[in-house]
């Protein structure tokens, strides 16, 4: 069976040191590290931990080039997240976020993995980035939290 994509939003990489997030996401990393997943990694979280902590940045260091795929923004993705507002998925404060759903979304990732549970992993707003991504010709995007995506064992 092929490895699944994850596209990890900014809010992962920050997870990990973060009291109420870091043993789901220390685990989700643990998979990674074992290369459980591939990682869709984009320019845009790229841009969003230049002013991280070393730590934070190091855990991007710390995954094997060859379970990385790099994917960059383009014209295509401004366009399809800007839809996103015009159709009240949320609203224009959001463009970040809508960039890391199209991100996911036009690059083919099977999840996006995030712990923004306001813009991103939030039901109705999932079922609205979908909505739009069907009407654009784009496939429908699965969207989970870390803790989604571990083993809990018996």
């Amino acid at each position: 069976m092929k490895k699944l994509v994850l596209y990890l939003d900014t809010s992962v990489f920050g997870g990990f040191f973060d009291f109420e997030f870091k043993d789901d996401t220390m685990l989700l990393f643990e998979r990674i590290t074992n290369k459980e997943f591939d990682i869709m990694y984009s320019d845009l979280v790229q841009n969003e931990l230049q002013g991280a902590p070393e730590k934070v940045k190091k855990l991007v260091k710390n995954i094997a080039e060859d379970s990385m795929k790099y994917v960059e923004t383009s014209q295509e993705a401004f366009d399809l997240a800007n839809q996103y507002i015009v159709e009240d998925v949320v609203g224009k404060t959001s463009l970040a976020d809508c960039l890391h759903i199209v991100m996911a979304s036009i690059h083919n990732a099977n999840i996006l993995v995030s712990w923004n549970y306001k813009h991103i992993v939030n039901v109705q707003r999932i079922i609205g980035y979908n909505s739009v991504n069907i009407k654009a010709g784009y496939k429908q995007l699965d969207i989970r939290s870390p803790k989604e995506l571990i083993y809990h064992e018996d």
